[in-house]
């Protein structure tokens, strides 16, 4: 299993790597401008497709990659898992979240890509396109906290369930930045890639300190990944 970890890791790594070089060159261009083009209506590029209760739901959607609920949900669980005696566990979800926004502005300082121009924003922007933050720090928070509830989880259905919810979070955030306009495809898939690496870059460490127990376990075993991990 640790194996299949580090080949996605390389995978989501990769893909990061391609998609900002596909992104420089250009190439991604006309497919990103027809992408969110296609997202609204033909003779007014100013209304998005669909009934007039799914933009107000894009906005639902896309405020839970906001900075606003992900601070909401990592205090959240922080001070469930102070309340319940694991701060080592704490300070590592604060970390993680606290290196994911600095990983997601520095992405964005790096590649300085602008903001689609094509169709008018549906949500107030302030920072370049490139990956979106909104995307990647959903991947972060969700897929970590979904690492750490499956962790602590007994039955595999309930484990699939809770790793389930937190994909699905993180799908909706990232195609409501397209939806809304202030968002590239290419931004979003690379958002995506760059929260799965850093997700899973912070559970490896997270296995690695707790088979060194230097942290709480969720479920007060040794590590927080499966029992086939162990013995790896």
């Amino acid at each position: 299993m640790l194996l299949v970890i580090l080949l996605i890791l390389v995978s989501a790594t990769w893909a990061f790597i391609k998609i900002a070089d596909e992104v420089i060159e250009g190439d991604t261009q006309a497919f990103d401008r027809w992408a969110v083009r296609s997202m609204r209506q033909v003779d007014d590029p100013s209304i998005p497709i669909g009934p007039s209760w799914m933009q107000e739901m894009g906005r639902d959607a896309t405020a839970f990659g906001g900075i606003g609920a992900l601070v909401l949900f990592t205090l959240a669980i922080s001070g469930y898992l102070w309340i319940d005696g694991k701060t080592q566990m704490m300070w590592l979800l604060m970390t993680s979240a606290a290196g994911g926004t600095l990983v997601s502005s520095s992405l964005k300082y790096l590649f300085s890509r602008p903001r689609p121009d094509i169709v008018p924003h549906l949500s107030i922007v302030s920072t370049s396109s490139f990956p979106s933050g909104h995307s990647m720090l959903a991947a972060v928070i969700y897929l970590t906290l979904g690492a750490l509830l499956a962790a602590s989880a007994t039955r595999t259905a309930v484990k699939v369930y809770v790793l389930g919810v937190a994909v699905l979070l993180t799908v909706i955030v990232g195609v409501s930045r397209v939806y809304l306009g202030v968002h590239y495809p290419t931004d979003v898939l690379a958002g995506w890639m760059a929260g799965l690496t850093w997700s899973l870059l912070c559970w490896l460490v997270a296995r690695w300190l707790q088979r060194h127990r230097r942290i709480e376990s969720p479920n007060g075993e040794a590590t927080l990944v499966p029992a086939s991990f162990r013995d790896v």
